[in-house]
């Protein structure tokens, strides 16, 4: 059967999923060529891409501020060409994050937030990824100063640590403290615990499979449906590991879920089909 061809006349009115129960999920990026096979309609010109994915997912996670923080203009860009409703998370970049000297960093961290703050509330949360071991006094030191607020918005950060040495009960209290979420993933590669740790969730995805077209098989996007659901209803999936016992119980939290890496040509339709899967009735 041959691929709808692009709808362009309706992209700027049509509307995001938006949070379903405070459930948002989304992928890694929106430029990525073979989802122009998989999940942009044919003939869909590429810049009009993530006004489409924004009409299909409620957040997108921006990976390449890893690589290099945009100008303000261009996250103004963007935050215009999504509608209401839609999101953007934004990895920190790895100038910061992989410095010798955490806590040194600080006028880096402000001006990367600042830029960010001009996405106004489509800014859902920053990620910040560590891969190497870390000082725990520097790593505190680092984690206090990140600033709670930019342009009079809360901020979020959720703080995703790679080094198995560098994850354990302090860990989670520190980010307790600083009420930054903790990430998790269902990754092999890296440690990961569910301890919830703040009053949002986030989840990165990681094990989607060429062979399967929504990268999960059905029963595993509906348990990821109903751990998403626990967690937006301020609990914590029995299954999932933690190192630490249970968190204060909240009536909410808000739930970002992205499908991120593996087999990624597979990771749109994953976000659909949880989409879907959330919006029928537990």
């Amino acid at each position: 059967m041959a691929r709808a061809k692009a709808p362009e006349a309706d992209l700027g009115t049509a509307t995001a999923p938006g949070a379903i129960d405070g459930i948002r999920v989304g992928v890694g990026g929106w430029t990525f060529a073979p989802w122009r096979e998989t999940f942009y309609p044919e003939g869909l010109v590429q810049r009009r891409e993530l006004e489409y994915a924004s009409r299909k997912l409620s957040a997108i996670e921006v990976n390449g501020t890893y690589y290099s923080a945009q100008k303000p203009d261009t996250y103004a860009r963007w935050r215009d060409e999504t509608p209401p409703g839609f999101v953007f998370t934004a990895k920190a970049p790895m100038r910061i994050v992989q410095a010798k000297v955490l806590a040194n960093t600080a006028g880096q961290v402000d001006a990367f937030v600042d830029g960010l703050s001009t996405m106004g509330e489509k800014l859902g949360a920053i990620l910040w990824q560590f891969e190497r071991k870390l000082d725990r006094e520097d790593f505190a030191a680092f984690v206090d100063r990140l600033p709670v607020e930019a342009g009079g918005r809360r901020l979020r950060h959720a703080l995703e640590v790679r080094d198995a040495e560098s994850v354990d009960a302090t860990l989670v209290a520190l980010a307790r403290k600083k009420n930054a979420a903790l990430v998790y993933t269902d990754s092999e590669e890296w440690p990961s615990f569910a301890d919830v740790t703040a009053d949002f969730v986030y989840a990165r995805l990681m094990r989607a499979r060429s062979a399967i077209k929504t990268g999960y098989t059905g029963p595993e996007l509906k348990a990821w449906a109903e751990r998403a659901r626990t967690w937006a209803q301020g609990g914590e999936p029995a299954k999932l590991p933690r190192l630490t016992g249970d968190a204060p119980k909240l009536p909410h939290r808000d739930v970002f879920v992205f499908f991120i890496n593996a087999d990624k040509e597979r990771n749109p339709a994953a976000a659909t089909t949880l989409i879907d899967l959330l919006r029928k009735p537990a």
